[in-house]
């Protein structure tokens, strides 16, 4: 055996401490890996494709020697690669089903005096557990609240306090409104948001309440599991009662710096449910630089869309607590005593 086989559990228990080698092809790695695995192909996209075309076509044996073509003259850049990525022996390597190519980089890293251990099943037994989950959620604490209520950051300060926190928007890279684009990094695929989700959902105290923040299904351009909307929906969820003075302050604080052009862009996303001339005084605002106005006219219509969302849940899972004038801090220490059934 060139590398000793993991079952997925120690797999990633071990994965705490020790790199992770995806040998799939750089095309495979982008769409969708292990969290905090390093990309280590084997083969390019097109050797990959060419090599399952063959395979199709010909059988194994002529796909196995074309992928020995292919490896054949780079195997000292890929063991010297190796020495640059790892400052240590031990190893954890994955392709696709934990086959022959796993095997074979096991093999030459273990010619080359490091101690590979083998994904049994590879990626695809992980991407099993993503998408039938057997985690046990612990009590979902939902903090509701209107745009601009500063719902992430009284998550935030609730985590400083060492409460524990599912901060969902900063998986998916995205702020939730049709200006929550106006991240730096981009999103992450469907299948990346769901895999960071996963190795965040396992490692929750169960026997700890978890605060969320509330979101729709769709963050983005991705979606949330359905399993876990729906804790969403059913658990208690504590609206926070913010002045429309103090959120426009707030609004106002955030989206000057991401740029007129962008925050047009997010407008246009909504101008239809504006209204031909609420957008255009939307618009018009922007060029004057007169973002409160802007941003006055954005909550017209989220507070609505927001109101007929909440009073969709049911009326014993909502309650309401007055943030006026208060910090996140002292929010969060509210909350914190709050008792829940």
């Amino acid at each position: 055996m060139n590398g000793r086989k993991l079952g997925l559990t120690t797999f990633l228990e071990k994965a705490e401490n020790l790199p992770i080698l995806d040998v799939r092809s750089p095309g495979e790695f982008i769409q969708g890996h292990i969290p905090g695995a390093l990309s280590f192909p084997l083969f390019s996209d097109q050797q990959r494709a060419e090599i399952g075309t063959l395979y199709k076509q010909k059988g194994k044996e002529d796909a196995v020697i074309k992928g020995l073509e292919f490896v054949g003259p780079i195997l000292t850049t890929l063991v010297r690669k190796a020495q640059t990525l790892l400052s240590q022996k031990e190893v954890l390597v994955h392709c696709w089903r934990g086959g022959m190519r796993s095997e074979s980089v096991a093999y030459l890293l273990k010619t080359a005096g490091f101690q590979p251990q083998v994904l049994e099943g590879g990626y695809k037994v992980f991407r099993g557990s993503v998408l039938t989950p057997s985690v046990n959620l612990p009590p979902f604490r939902i903090i509701a609240g209107f745009t601009g209520s500063r719902k992430t950051e009284i998550l935030w300060a609730l985590g400083e306090m060492k409460a524990q926190i599912l901060d969902l928007e900063a998986i998916a890279h995205h702020q939730g409104s049709t200006f929550g684009m106006l991240q730096s990094t981009p999103q992450p695929t469907q299948e990346q948001f769901e895999n960071e989700l996963f190795m965040i959902l396992r490692k929750l105290k169960s026997h700890q309440e978890v605060w969320v923040e509330d979101e729709s299904q769709r963050i983005g351009r991705v979606l949330l599991p359905w399993f876990l909307f729906q804790t969403i929906r059913e658990s208690p969820a504590i609206f926070i009662e913010k002045e429309l003075e103090e959120r426009l302050s707030h609004l106002v604080s955030i989206y000057p710096s991401k740029g007129i052009e962008s925050l047009g862009i997010g407008f246009q996303n909504i101008a239809k449910r504006l209204g031909g001339l609420r957008f255009k005084m939307a618009m018009t605002a922007l060029q004057n630089h007169d973002f409160k106005t802007a941003a006055a006219i954005a909550l017209e219509y989220y507070d609505k869309a927001y109101s007929y969302g909440f009073c969709k849940r049911k009326e014993e899972t909502r309650s309401t607590i007055s943030g006026v004038g208060k910090s996140d801090e002292e929010i969060g220490k509210e909350l914190l005593t709050l008792k829940f059934n």
